[in-house]
């Protein structure tokens, strides 16, 4: 959802003068390359994938969707500044969702390269590659927690039944467990633990270069979906805000997104972002005062949904079931602050103020 700013479709990037998601091998910094890959059905038209250069190879920021129009602008990309697949060392995979990890799954079979993934998404790849098993998408069971179970009929009723290939979610050969320092040919990278919008998301900062490799974590027009990971994460705002104060106490870094234009200041989005989740708090708050004790959905409905504050029933269903998981992420915050208390009950989880 928007925080404010220049809206994502209109963004220009700074290291292209263009479009964020136009066409392109764009030179951010001295041997670092962004290059937006096209996303289907996707209003965020694109994901950037980075292109690192080591003393001999490469390593690669995310890997993009593993679509055939996405691959061949990548070799094309690639082959723009001198490289080809066979070039990629290493993938280093901000978090587990497909616009992100199929192609460097796909790739790294194919050619020999390194994938690195957070630990904390193992339960999630294990998920994708045993939906076979399940009787049906475990988002439902999500949306039903939310009270949301018109929408769970609706989401259901649109899956064509296509489950996920297996070559696309195989397994990591390295998992990131904590903190750490990757070498990088003559550059030092810091992968930092930034749990919230996935639970094994990971940053990678270049201090040196002054860059932070964001992923979802810190996009510069908008804020990242919270609440939509299964298994279903504990606290998944409350993770998301300390991720964010972790970042700020990093040096102030340039902003290298997954989706979006390069922006100047981890620090001032940093900011915007916490100020605006802590608004977002204030408005569920005030939702439950007025309305008593009720399901996420009813107080999803209260609220304003992207940039133009638009009102829940004018948005799509698949928004309409992101809005209503993510505003029970911020109901669950509430309760652990002690502002709130819920309860289980059969047509989803009952929040109440206690303030």
């Amino acid at each position: 959802m928007s925080t404010g700013g220049i809206a994502t479709g209109h963004a220009i990037s700074p290291d292209s003068g263009e479009h964020w998601a136009a066409e392109g091998a764009w030179r951010v910094a001295d041997g670092i390359h962004r290059i937006p890959l096209p996303l289907p059905m996707d209003a965020l038209k694109a994901v950037n994938v980075y292109v690192v250069e080591g003393d001999e190879d490469l390593t690669l920021i995310d890997g993009g969707w593993a679509i055939p129009v996405a691959r061949e602008l990548l070799e094309k990309s690639l082959k723009s500044v001198g490289y080809g697949f066979g070039d990629i060392h290493r993938f280093l995979v901000t978090h587990v969702h497909r616009d992100h990890y199929t192609m460097a799954s796909v790739l790294g079979s194919e050619y020999g390269a390194e994938v690195a993934l957070g630990v904390g998404e193992r339960p999630a790849l294990e998920l994708l590659n045993n939906v076979g098993e399940l009787d049906e998408s475990p988002f439902l069971a999500v949306l039903r927690t939310a009270g949301a179970e018109e929408i769970a009929e609706l989401w259901a009723a649109g899956n064509d039944g296509k489950l996920p290939d297996p070559s696309d979610w195989m397994t990591p050969d390295r998992w990131l467990e904590g903190d750490q320092s990757i070498e990088v040919g003559r550059r030092r990278i810091d992968a930092v633990h930034t749990p919230g919008h996935t639970p094994g998301h990971f940053v990678f900062a270049d201090q040196a270069e002054g860059v932070l490799f964001s992923g979802d974590h810190v996009l510069p027009t908008i804020t990242p979906s919270i609440g939509f990971t299964v298994p279903p994460a504990d606290q998944p705002l409350g993770e998301f805000m300390s991720s964010l104060a972790r970042v700020r106490q990093l040096p102030d870094l340039r902003i290298l997104p997954a989706h979006g234009p390069v922006a100047p200041s981890t620090y001032e989005r940093v900011d915007e972002l916490l100020a605006h989740h802590e608004s977002r708090l204030d408005q569920c708050l005030a939702s439950l005062r007025a309305r008593g004790s009720v399901t996420s959905i009813v107080v999803a409905r209260d609220l304003g949904w992207t940039r133009h504050e638009r009102a829940f029933a004018e948005l799509d269903v698949f928004s309409q079931g992101m809005a209503a998981m993510e505003t029970k992420a911020h109901l669950e915050l509430l309760v652990a602050r002690g502002q709130a208390t819920s309860i289980d009950r059969t047509d989803g989880v009952v929040f109440t103020a206690t303030t």
